[in-house]
Order: C-alpha cells, then sequence, then structure tokens
C-alpha cells in the first residue's frame, strides 16, 4: 500500500512529506493503524546529533494513536479492526526485563527502538522504491499509517479525541512514570522538576494528582505560568542559590527531583536541593561526561536514569486517562496540532520553545 509519510533523508535536512510504499501485509501479532496524531518528541529530533547511528533516511515518530484497519490475527492479537488505539515503543517480550514488567529496559531496547529495528521489520520505500530505515521505536508514526507489533499498542475508549492521545505513549508516560511508578510520590511528597517542557510538567501533574508538593524550575516565564496551573510551585533558575530556594519551598529539601534538562549545573543543584536520602532520576540522555561537585551523593543521596517512566504502557496509559475527565492529568492543554505537511514548522516551534508539545495530524485536520 502507498501513503503519504515524513521523511528525514539527512541528519541536517529538512523532513520532506512524500509517497511511501509498505511491502509488507500485517504478519501474525501485527496490526495496521491508520494514524489520527502523532506527538513530536525530542527523541525523534535527536536523531540529527545521533553521529549517524540512527540510520537514514527514515520515518521517525513515536507517539502515534488511531484507528486499527488490519490486523494479521494470531494468538497474540487481542486487538481487532475498528479499535482505537495508542502506540508506545517497542520491546521483545522475551528477555528478562521483559518478563518482570519492565519493558522499558529490554535487553534490545537500544537496537530495537534507535538503531535499526527488528530483523523482520517490515519493507518501507520511498516512490523511487529505495529502502527507508526499519520501524522507528516500532512505530514510524509520522506517517497516515503505521504497522505495528499488536502487543505495543493499547487500547483506548474510542469516544475519546484519539488525535491527541499518542503523547501519552512516550513523553507524558515518561513524566509521569517517573513520579508515580519510580518515586512512588504520594500526599506529603516533595519533588523539583527541573525543565517544565512536556516530561517536567507531566510529571508536575502527576505529582499533584498523587498530592505531592511540588517545585518547577525553568527558564522560560510561560513555562512557569503553565507549572503554576498544574499545581507547582514556580522557581526561576535563574539567580544565586537555587538549592537553597528550593530547600526553603520544601521544609528543608526535596526528597525526588527530576531532571529533564540533561544540563550538568542543574544535576548538581538538583542533588544539593535533596533532603538525605533523596532521590534524583534523570530522563534526558547525557551527551558528556557528569562531573558530580563534592558533597553531593552525602547523606544517602541517589541519582540514576529512568527510562520511559519505568512504565508498563498497557496499565500507566488507562491510568493517565482515567485522570483527565476529572481534571487531574490535563495533558491536552499542552498540545497544539500541525499538519503533517507543516512538520518543520512544528520542529521549529518546539526547539525554540514555542510549544510544549507538538501533535502532527496526518489528513491535516487542526483544532
Amino acid at each position: 500500500m502507498r501513503y503519504q509519510a515524513a521523511v528525514l533523508r539527512s541528519y541536517d535536512g529538512p523532513f520532506t512529506v512524500e509517497d511511501v510504499a509498505l511491502r509488507t501485509e500485517p504478519g501474525a501479532g501485527e496490526i495496521l493503524v491508520e494514524i489520527a496524531g502523532c506527538g513530536m518528541c525530542r527523541t525523534d529530533l535527536a536523531v540529527r546529533r545521533s553521529a549517524g547511528r540512527s540510520p537514514l533516511p527514515a520515518v521517525l515518530g513515536h507517539e502515534g494513536a488511531g484507528v486499527v484497519v488490519r490486523t494479521g490475527g494470531g494468538p497474540d492479537t487481542a486487538i481487532g479492526v475498528g479499535d482505537h488505539v495508542v502506540l508506545s515503543f517497542d520491546s521483545c517480550g522475551h528477555c528478562r526485563n521483559c518478563r518482570g514488567a519492565a519493558p522499558a529496559y529490554c535487553d534490545s531496547f537500544a537496537s530495537l527502538n534507535l538503531f535499526g529495528g527488528r530483523k523482520d521489520a517490515p519493507q518501507l520505500t520511498d516512490a523511487t522504491g529505495g529502502a527507508l530505515a526499519p520501524r522507528w521505536f516500532g512505530q514510524s508514526s509520522f506517517a497516515q499509517y503505521a504497522l505495528i507489533h499488536a502487543r505495543n499498542a493499547v487500547r483506548v475508549d474510542p469516544a475519546l479525541p484519539v488525535e491527541l492521545l499518542g503523547p501519552l505513549g512516550c513523553g507524558f508516560l515518561t513524566g509521569a512514570g517517573a513520579v508515580l511508578n519510580t518515586f512512588g510520590a504520594g500526599p506529603g511528597d516533595t519533588l523539583a522538576v527541573f525543565g517544565a517542557g512536556a516530561v517536567g510538567l507531566a510529571a508536575v501533574m502527576a505529582a499533584t494528582a498523587a498530592g505531592a508538593v511540588t517545585v518547577a524550575v525553568d527558564r522560560h516565564p510561560g513555562r512557569l505560568t503553565l507549572a503554576k496551573r498544574f499545581g507547582a510551585i514556580p522557581l526561576p533558575a535563574e539567580g544565586a542559590g537555587l538549592p537553597q530556594r528550593i530547600r526553603r519551598l520544601t521544609d528543608g529539601g526535596a526528597q525526588y527531583a527530576l531532571d529533564t534538562t540533561a544540563s550538568t549545573p542543574l544535576i548538581n543543584d538538583a542533588l544539593r536541593a535533596l533532603r538525605p536520602t533523596g532521590s534524583l532520576g534523570l530522563v534526558a540522555r547525557l551527551n558528556t561526561a557528569l562531573p558530580l561537585d563534592p558533597g553531593t551523593l552525602d547523606r544517602g543521596r541517589s541519582i540514576r536514569h529512568i527510562c520511559e517512566g519505568d512504565a508498563v504502557p498497557g496499565l500507566l496509559i488507562p491510568r493517565l486517562i482515567g485522570l483527565w475527565p476529572a481534571g487531574r492529568f490535563p495533558f491536552d492543554q499542552l498540545i497544539r496540532t500541525y499538519p503533517l505537511a507543516d512538520i518543520n514548522e512544528a520542529e521549529r516551534d518546539c526547539a525554540a520553545g514555542g510549544v510544549v508539545k507538538p501533535v502532527l495530524l496526518p489528513e491535516g485536520r487542526s483544532r
């Protein structure tokens, strides 16, 4: 079948919306999804800085949602034609971590999602027959259609606006999961969130829903305004004594901190802002060595990387959707939609901080 997709052909070039061809029918355990909307995540854009490790040309996009139009059957395909689904990351399903309900730490996570996909990935070509890279994050959903493993899809209520739900499969999942799964934050706990982008603001929403007290740190006044709307105490990143200011606001120090910036100075500030035995989680990939200042890990403080919010998507996505109608996880307020044809504008707005979460609509619909 032929359909339109946004193709990235070079690491420093624009996306081009082109006709592509999928030359594989859904196999056992696979589903073909008509994409209603796909979030743009900074991980998609990080391909440009991958030093060639992520193969191009490729169709990116890994926060897709849509409607199932075809299935390959098989005992593992519980999702049927007409079902509305949110798509999430790929995993092998059989390594020790996958079997232990930790698919984000799948032994093959990097190869499946970032650096080449499955060996049995469907053949995707451009209009001239030239090969495109295998499925990005098991999806390649900057497109009108995506062929995925049914195990990576989560069925949702068809009454919901499916075109807005895709970011629940990665960005919002990551921030909320860090709070609810990794930290297990609850009433009276204190949390400092560094960086009020899509992941950080999802963490703020989840912390507020859980009853935790949150301080949100950012350098953009508009992002701090959003954080305050969602229940956080806003704190500008500029100025001296950031850890001391956080400790004053959290009665002696935060129990948990989440860094979404990968900034070495802010990571050290986050550690200094923790109370004894406090924990810092990192979600952004570090591209350089991380020097830690003396004393930042004293008194039981700890630091770790968190992947995909330590989530089982089939459990956390319905939980977040359940909070949304009551106004307790208002993720839709972070979204601006763009036609797929305007993907380069969406990328520019995202890079400039003018939009928190762009969502691309393949049919050109806008809201």
